[in-house]
């Protein structure tokens, strides 16, 4: 059946407050047995916090906008919120800790099955209000955490399918638990300098299909997480990404900074990642571990952002697992394979573990990278943040940066240092406290 929220009282005439009419179709369409919940082409729909049922689809057709409302309490429907939110004191670039639990919500559900949101039109996160600081670089959030788009908790067999979703003021789709998702065709087109608006964001979730879609976020497209707040749904495992474009002011495929628990068996292929500070980073500061992943036939296209507002220095991979602080402990990253990797951008590979050496058999076969110049940010520092201190270290430029691993193999390396970068480096390979570090160039 369709629930066309018309007939339940929305206006759709951008101004409106047409929450509760559109809640009263949800609620309908699942007391009923489920179906469809309309959202008319034409017609922009003014909400607050909605909450998805088990058996419905939310569906948007062409031309029709749902879109966050201006006030701050229609949030807060779950009551989560007691006060007013506050600014924040420290910048999140330099502290940005979350446990995964937000206090106010746009989109929402939790312990429910069967829920699709599907349909050609758009929801829109109405992020201007939520700005605090701003830069010609940058704009910091108001308050922290803000309110992610769509938060889903322990939803199975979710579909989120055709979508644009836009504006957002914080992590974009965090899917928290889930089990059975497919996020299909979708389309992500958010502020590239906003923080924190994160593209989508599997947290604690199995059995996930990210296909075709297009992403463009600060700070990352895909990013799986493992949060302190959700460790009783287990491991983030059986994960598919394919045929993706992405594009980013920090990573376009990151796993981390939050891992609580073991992220396993991943299969991330065919995409190309532009216009982004960091390719692919795997950052492991907590004590899950990062273990069968598979990465190929991916290209990745690099160049620098500001230093002081953006992780990352342009590396097309860049692997970590570092202590958050000192009385952290910290995980394994290990059984990782790259293969078919193209590469072009403003810095080489970083590879940095602890001294227990936690980075574990790393195969990278047929790499192709070029270092070229793209921009005027400094090009000796690497960066390992969030980390104990600063974490910038201020060391040469090179192709492969390396510290405490073991078994690490690169083979078939096709590398091209322009003469414009080959000032800024000393050598090529900088390898120390590595056990059996191989590189074999084409």
């Amino acid at each position: 059946m369709i629930y066309n929220v018309h007939d339940y009282g929305a206006i759709g005439d951008g101004i409106f407050n047409d929450a509760p009419a559109i809640q009263a179709a949800i609620d309908a369409c699942n007391q009923n047995g489920g179906g469809r919940v309309l959202l008319s082409g034409g017609h922009i729909y003014r909400s607050g916090t909605l909450i998805l049922r088990s058996n419905v689809e939310l569906h948007l057709e062409m031309g029709s906008v749902l879109k966050g409302s201006d006030n701050l309490n229609d949030y807060n429907l779950l009551g989560s919120q007691t006060n007013t939110p506050s600014s924040i004191d420290v910048p999140t670039y330099e502290n940005c800790d979350y446990t995964g639990q937000p206090t106010l919500f746009f989109i929402y559900a939790k312990d429910c099955e069967y829920i699709s949101i599907t349909g050609s039109g758009k929801i829109h996160g109405n992020e201007e209000i939520f700005y605090g600081t701003e830069t010609p670089w940058h704009i910091e959030g108001s308050f922290y955490p803000r309110v992610p788009m769509l938060f889903l908790e322990h939803v199975t067999h979710l579909s989120i399918t055709q979508v644009t979703l836009t504006g957002s003021a914080f992590w974009t789709t965090h899917l928290v638990g889930c089990e059975d998702v497919l996020i299909d065709g979708i389309r992500i087109l958010n502020n590239l300098r906003l923080a924190n608006c994160d593209g989508i964001d599997p947290d604690h979730c199995k059995n996930v299909r990210i296909v075709n879609c297009h992403i463009e976020s600060a700070d990352d497209c895909i990013v799986f997480k493992n949060t302190a707040n959700a460790v009783k749904y287990g491991p983030c495992e059986n994960i598919l990404v394919s045929n993706c474009t992405l594009i980013s002011t920090s990573t376009a495929i990151k796993f981390g900074t939050e891992s609580e628990s073991p992220f396993r068996n991943f299969v991330i292929q065919n995409c190309n990642i532009s216009r982004t500070n960091r390719g692919i980073s795997l950052q492991l500061r907590d004590s899950g571990s990062i273990e069968n992943v598979i990465f190929s036939n991916i290209n990745i296209d690099t160049r620098m952002f500001s230093k002081q507002h953006w992780w990352g220095e342009a590396e097309p991979i860049a692997i970590t697992a570092v202590k958050r602080k000192e009385s952290a402990q910290v995980g394994f990253i290990r059984n990782i394979l790259f293969e078919n990797i193209n590469s072009i951008g403003e810095n080489g590979i970083l590879l940095y573990g602890n001294s227990n050496k936690n980075i574990q058999n790393i195969i990278i076969k047929n790499l192709t990278l070029q270092i070229i110049k793209r921009t005027d940010w400094p090009k000796n520092n690497h960066d390992l943040r969030p980390s104990e201190g600063y974490g910038i270290l201020q060391d040469h430029l090179c192709a492969v940066y390396a510290r405490n691993t073991v078994d690490v193999s690169i083979s078939n390396l096709s590398l091209v240092i322009s003469d414009e970068m080959a000032e800024y480096s000393d050598k090529e390979f900088d390898i120390e406290d590595c056990q059996n570090f191989t590189i074999k160039r084409t």
